[in-house]
């Protein structure tokens, strides 16, 4: 009772430091840092956070739309753990339907700044790229996704993965950097 209670106050103050309009109504087991100026869209019934399993109490998800061109949708059915991270600087996140993600997850559309010595100050929208992740995706706890990656439907991420590169439909991708294991049987 004592920790439902604790994770409910907590949950209550990082909607009161959220700055983001979110459309749809997540299910909020952990608390949800929503930041930015995009949009961020939660279709249908959305989990995140889950008890019992690690970072419950010590972590937060942080979903951030953080330019007005920025869009994070989320699809209908899908299961977040704890500590997830995805950030949309000037293009976009798709996560779909029925997915599954680990804890500690992050996904991110942009390098956030130039490579170049001279542009480390700079983000241009043109160097992000879109992430597109389709339907009945399972994706391990540490997991890493980079700008411009498309996950096919039914894939599998392993734990650890570095993902920088796309993932065909029914295939399995582990490793850093990650690369195809075998087929979804």
């Amino acid at each position: 009772m004592l920790c439902q209670l604790i994770q409910h106050l907590r949950i209550i103050s990082f909607k009161l430091i959220s700055n983001a309009n979110i459309k749809g109504d997540p299910t909020l087991n952990q608390p949800l840092l929503a930041l930015g100026a995009g949009e961020i869209r939660i279709e249908g019934k959305v989990v995140i956070g889950y008890f019992p399993s690690p970072y419950f109490f010590s972590t937060y998800s942080h979903i951030e739309a953080r330019n007005q061109s920025a869009l994070i949708s989320i699809g209908h059915g899908t299961l977040i753990n704890n500590g997830f991270c995805a950030i949309a600087e000037h293009s976009s996140i798709t996560i779909g339907d029925a997915v599954l993600i680990g804890t500690n997850v992050e996904i991110i559309d942009s390098d956030f700044h130039g490579i170049k010595t001279i542009d480390r100050g700079l983000s241009k929208p043109e160097w992000a790229k879109p992430v597109s992740i389709a339907n009945s995706v399972f994706i391990g706890s540490n997991v890493k996704i980079l700008k411009g990656v498309s996950i096919g439907a039914g894939a599998v991420i392993a734990n650890g993965s570095f993902v920088s590169t796309d993932v065909p439909p029914n295939s399995i991708f582990g490793g850093n950097p990650a690369r195809f294991i075998k087929a979804v049987n």
